[in-house]
């Protein structure tokens, strides 16, 4: 019997369920362990003012070192870049859709050069919980106002379909996940909206030894999605970043070649750092753009945010 730890919102358990479902198909009996993580107790403060790292994964990860669970699923992108000792990422499934979509109203009538207004008069609303995308949307056009949206999926659909926010940005593969891919407006262009690192994929990560649990994970593995995402946490490692700090990376390949880019914005928008990098080796093309966006300033960005 696997123990799986997974959160208790719909998609965690939609994530979790389809590992089992895999690790059924290979001859092994599973359980589902709900644990609750901080990021899940705390609803009302925009996650970027909590602090820390590891916000979704710490108490999964301490229940991983004690043995109550034997396996547990994550969305990547909620993965610190460096994993507590004793503990290893055993498997990044096929990844899913990457970028980020727009709910609600189109990116058109978001655009610089129309009149941002809603059929009120007023500034459109856009609800997002990332710092990332509240960003880049500021970059996009100071003019929109970004209003902190928290909560699980449908939840957040229900405030747009309540009227609080003309329009919401979410992952798309989390909507695509539930099955509610016929509520996305259109996916935003990574030229416009980076996605988070690791954003599309499942992290499997277990204990760092030979057990089963470990054994097993192995056989999920995707071979061209961890070479993309290793690319992308090696840049954030390399800049030092949390899951809630306004980074974001796109890496694909392109036969043999990894091709990736990455962006640090400021929190109010005005400064938008971008590169791109290319090469074989996942660790090295991360690390060479992850120091090529701290030596144009993304140090003192980074810097500003902590101390915030």
């Amino acid at each position: 019997m696997i123990v799986i730890g997974s959160r208790g919102s719909a998609l965690a358990l939609w994530q979790a369920r389809h590992i089992a479902a895999e690790l059924n198909e290979l001859g092994s009996e599973t359980r589902i362990e709900i644990i609750k993580t901080t990021g899940d107790k705390i609803q009302d403060v925009p996650l970027a003012k909590v602090g820390g790292k590891g916000l979704f994964t710490k108490e999964i990860e301490e229940a991983l070192l004690d043995g109550t669970i034997d396996l547990a699923v994550h969305s990547l992108k909620d993965v610190p870049s460096a994993l507590p000792a004793g503990l290893t990422l055993a498997a990044i499934p096929e990844r899913e859709e990457t970028r980020d979509a727009l709910i609600g109203a189109p990116l058109s009538a978001l655009d610089r050069s129309h009149t941002v207004a809603n059929q009120n008069g007023t500034a459109l609303r856009i609800g997002t919980s990332s710092l990332r995308r509240a960003s880049q949307l500021r970059a996009f056009n100071p003019a929109l106002v970004i209003e902190t949206l928290r909560g699980n999926v449908d939840t957040r659909l229900r405030k747009l379909d309540e009227g609080r926010y003309d329009a919401i940005v979410l992952a798309a593969a989390g909507l695509r996940r539930l099955g509610w891919q016929d509520r996305i407006r259109e996916l935003i262009p990574v030229s416009i909206m980076c996605p988070a690192v690791g954003q599309g994929a499942l992290a499997i990560e277990t204990r760092d030894d030979s057990g089963p649990a470990r054994q097993l994970a192995r056989k999920l593995d995707h071979a061209e999605s961890r070479i993309a995402v290793e690319a992308e946490r090696a840049l954030l490692s390399t800049l030092g970043g949390g899951c809630q700090v306004p980074v974001g990376a796109h890496a694909s390949l392109e036969g043999s070649v990894i091709r990736m880019h990455a962006i640090v914005a400021s929190p109010d928008g005005t400064r938008l750092l971008q590169g791109d990098h290319q090469g074989l080796d996942p660790v090295a093309v991360g690390e060479e753009l992850g120091n090529r966006l701290l030596d144009q300033g993304a140090r003192e960005i980074l810097s500003e945010v902590y101390a915030a």
